[in-house]
């Protein structure tokens, strides 16, 4: 697996370009755009939250440090690249980076009709807590505690 390091500035176009991708196929079933693929990279990769793998990159992480918790904003994969284990990889780091921070949890959120994310989430230990109304789409929150 390749290196996962903080995005530079030049990796916006590509990291927008993933994440158009990856959610594109999202659209029609939950009937809206999902929310990462209106998120203004150049400011979180500034802020320092975009995190990304591969020489492309692949993929990306966008985290962000909370009061006790790192919050998974977005994991997205090149889909071309799917089935590697990146996305896999990315949530690793994401647990790694939390313990480097000081922090012992993990949340996120996803549309509660992305089951197949849901799943993977639930299979990497996160437990599903409430659900909410964001902007007309309706999620399903979950969180991991740490060793």
């Amino acid at each position: 697996m390749a290196t996962i390091r903080a995005a530079a500035p030049d990796d916006r176009a590509r990291v927008e370009r993933i994440v158009q991708a990856a959610y594109a196929p999202w659209v029609e079933v939950i009937g809206a755009r999902p929310l990462p693929m209106d998120a203004d990279y150049a400011a979180l990769i500034d802020a320092g939250n975009v995190f990304v793998t591969g020489e492309g990159p692949d993929g990306l992480i966008v985290l962000v440090p909370e009061d006790g918790v790192l919050l998974v904003e977005n994991v997205a994969v090149a889909p071309d690249r799917h089935g590697r284990g990146i996305g896999r990889s990315l949530l690793a780091f994401a647990e790694d980076h939390a313990r480097n921070l000081g922090l012992p949890a993990l949340r996120l959120y996803t549309n509660e009709l992305m089951t197949r994310n849901i799943a993977l989430y639930e299979s990497l230990g996160y437990l599903p807590g409430g659900r909410e109304d964001i902007g007309g789409r309706h999620v399903v929150h979950l969180a991991k505690t740490l060793d």
